[in-house]
Formats: C-alpha cells, sequence, structure tokens
C-alpha cells in the first residue's frame, strides 16, 4: 500500500511510518493539513491515516475536502476522541474507519488493508483495461487483445488486483489478502497463482506480470 500519514505528534507518526514501511508498505508523512493538501492532490494514496488534532484545524475538514473533490481515497480517522458523536462526525465528514488512540499497530495495518481491499473490489466492478488485457467485474470474465482467458476464480481475483492499478507495485501480503482474505503460510501457494495468470497471458503479450525484486509484483504493458 501507498499511505499517507497525517499526525502532528512526531514519536506516534515515527513509529506508524516504521511499522507500516517494515511490512512492507510506502508512506509519506505530513504533520498538518496545508502539508497534507498538495501531496493528496499530486498523489494516488491508497489510503489515508488521518488525526483530528492538527496545528491548522481539525483533520475531518481535510476528510470533507475529499469527498467534495469527489475523491473516494480511504480515511481512517485516528483520533484520542472516543466518545460516540465524535464517531459520527468522523464517519460523516468522509471517513471510512475510526480508531481510538492508543492503538495496536498490526490492528492499524489490518484496518488499512481492509479498506484498501474494500475499495479495490469496489474498482473492480466496471471494465478494467490496460494494454490488450481487460476485466469485467460484472460478469467475471478476462480477455487478451479479444481473446478469452479461462482463468480459476483465484487468478481472476489475481488479475482483477493488478489490473486495478497497473505498474503499481503490490507486496506478496496485499496479493495473498487480496486472494485468500488472509495470508498463506508458504509463497509457493500466490507463486501458483501468478503460474497460472502467466500461463493464460502467454509469452508474446504484451501487457504481462513481472516480479520487482524484494518488493511484489506489478502489471505492465510492454
Amino acid at each position: 500500500m501507498h499511505l499517507l500519514i497525517i499526525e502532528d505528534d512526531h514519536t506516534i507518526a515515527e513509529n506508524i511510518y516504521e511499522y507500516l514501511e517494515s511490512r512492507g508498505h510506502q508512506c509519506d508523512y505530513a504533520d498538518r493539513i496545508a502539508t497534507a493538501a498538495p501531496l493528496l492532490a499530486d498523489t494516488a494514496f491508497d489510503a489515508v491515516v488521518l488525526d483530528r488534532n492538527l496545528p491548522d484545524g481539525d483533520g475531518l475538514a481535510l476528510a470533507r475536502r475529499l469527498r467534495v473533490e469527489g475523491k473516494a481515497t480511504p480515511v481512517l480517522v485516528l483520533t484520542a476522541r472516543d466518545t460516540l458523536e465524535d464517531k459520527l462526525l468522523g464517519f460523516e465528514s468522509g471517513g471510512d474507519d475510526y480508531l481510538v488512540k492508543p492503538f495496536a499497530l498490526r490492528e492499524l495495518e489490518a484496518r488499512l488493508l481492509a479498506l484498501v481491499r474494500r475499495g479495490v473490489a469496489r474498482r473492480t466492478d466496471p471494465l478494467l483495461r490496460h494494454g490488450d488485457l481487460e476485466f469485467n467485474g460484472a460478469t467475471q470474465e478476462a480477455r487478451m487483445a479479444g481473446r478469452t482467458l479461462a482463468l480459476p476464480p483465484k487468478a481472476l481475483r489475481l488479475l482483477a488486483v493488478l489490473l486495478s492499478q497497473p505498474n503499481r507495485v503490490f507486496s506478496r501480503r496485499e496479493l495473498e489478502i487480496a486472494v485468500w482474505g488472509h495470508e498463506q503460510d508458504s509463497s509457493d501457494n500466490l507463486r501458483g497463482v501468478l503460474h497460472t495468470l502467466r500461463r493464460a497471458l502467454g509469452d508474446e503479450a504484451r501487457t504481462q506480470v513481472v516480479n520487482v525484486h524484494g518488493l511484489g509484483y506489478k502489471l505492465v504493458d510492454r
């Protein structure tokens, strides 16, 4: 995942940043609304971790701005405000999830992955295309240059995730959660599904799944 952490407490931000980076995610950081706004305008983040008590205002103002602009980037509100009214306001302002401080880093990551997974599922509804490859989420059909690909369900789920964001590197963990709903004990399981997908695409196809050493996999158009 590519995440934006908006948090003015540098100790909390550093802990989140270091943990998520150690888990294979890419993170950017802002400590106020004025710093976060241009980052959100220029970068397609997978999700945002948003504090409320920022030096230049309530973080929910930024969430509302995103929704007014038509941006569907998932927002996880991370705050010490724990009343029911605060939580309801968080959701009404455009937040997709609400986590109260103090919190466990593992839970934060799990919630972010769930938000991104739901976002990917929504993006698979329309017809996805990249190069000669297309996937119809409604009919669960994949085609390469007009040729129907005979793919089992797991390979179709893998294709849908990769095709939702071409050229983006997905970590092994992200792909496993997207395909199975949880991490796998052995990397052989994902490699097997990747092999099935690559074989269906064919060696001569312009669109291919490539391995990015040490990081994961991405869909490219050669």
